[in-house]
């Protein structure tokens, strides 16, 4: 057989995508260059890697197993040219992140300072939700995850710093603001985060140890909007301070005091234990545990 890195980086690209078009574009190819490497590839084999069915691309059951052993053959590579460089005193290599939506805040100020240090490694970062990053270090599809609850999993970790919660209303309520209690909070609309948002569980986790029950209650899927939400006037919500201070400074948001609050939690850098950690993400664990109070003193104090 003489298949080539190229086409297995091609054919990996397309069962991501199921699609030549997208590929092409993510591998800044044109689609019939990327057709030219799947059909090279895909002559190296008597069995289908994938077929069409109506317009939708569907990796084969072989094809299956060739993409999973190909993804192997493309890390193994990376990890060559990761180590050569180290020998000639470079890093590189990519790190993959996943961050819950709030850790948005918090992540980027930990690693300014690591991609000047470094800036041959590449960062790709993924802010989600908690079910999605704790799927992502179940299958270990992600190198590093930023948590503030830290999921039922064999981890590393490095805690960063405090995540507080406070419960938060915007000018329509300032006034029953200031003399808030538990039993008119069930009168007030209340907008909680999606299901599967550490934000979510800690409101609700709230709510049931004070026996509040909302008499109206909004979902919405992210922070930001939330937090809009909020300044609108569609009712109150328990939020991070981090990301908030801005609004507070403004005037459109108040921090309500209320019994058993703030809740404070910790935000986590965690990786699953046993990983085969490469040099580059080394290097970023050695950075954060060097520089980490420096970090937090110089944006978070």
């Amino acid at each position: 057989m003489h298949y080539t890195l190229h086409q297995l980086k091609v054919f990996v690209k397309v069962c991501e995508l199921k699609s030549i078009t997208k590929a092409a574009d993510e591998l800044h190819l044109t689609q019939p260059a990327v057709s030219i490497q799947l059909k090279k590839l895909q002559e190296q084999f008597d069995i289908p890697l994938t077929e069409v069915i109506g317009r939708q691309l569907y990796v084969t059951e072989f094809g299956e197993q060739i993409l999973s052993l190909s993804e192997t053959l493309l890390e193994g590579a990376e990890r060559i040219n990761d180590t050569a460089n180290l020998y000639k005193g470079l890093f590189t290599g990519k790190i993959k992140i996943a961050s819950v939506s709030t850790g948005k805040y918090v992540i980027p100020f930990f690693l300014t300072g690591f991609t000047r240090e470094h800036p041959n490694i590449d960062l790709k970062i993924d802010v989600t939700n908690k079910n999605l990053v704790v799927e992502s270090l179940t299958k270990n599809e992600t190198d590093f995850a930023l948590v503030s609850v830290l999921p039922d999993l064999a981890l590393e970790r490095i805690e960063l710093m405090d995540n507080v919660l406070h419960l938060f209303s915007g000018p329509e309520y300032y006034q029953q603001s200031d003399a808030m209690t538990l039993k008119k909070l069930a009168e007030i609309p209340l907008i909680f985060r999606e299901q599967g948002s550490a934000t979510r569980k800690a409101m609700e986790n709230y709510l049931n140890l004070n026996k509040i029950k909302p008499t109206r209650s909004f979902e919405l899927t992210s922070n930001e909007a939330v937090k809009q939400a909020v300044m609108a006037g569609l009712g109150m919500s328990i939020m991070p301070l981090i990301g908030l201070r801005h609004e507070l400074q403004l005037d459109k948001l108040k921090i309500v005091p209320l019994k058993d609050l703030p809740i404070k939690t910790n935000w986590n850098l965690v990786w699953t234990s046993g990983k085969n950690l490469t040099p580059a993400c080394q290097a970023l664990i050695e950075y954060i545990k060097l520089h980490k109070e420096e970090v937090i003193q110089a944006n978070f104090m």
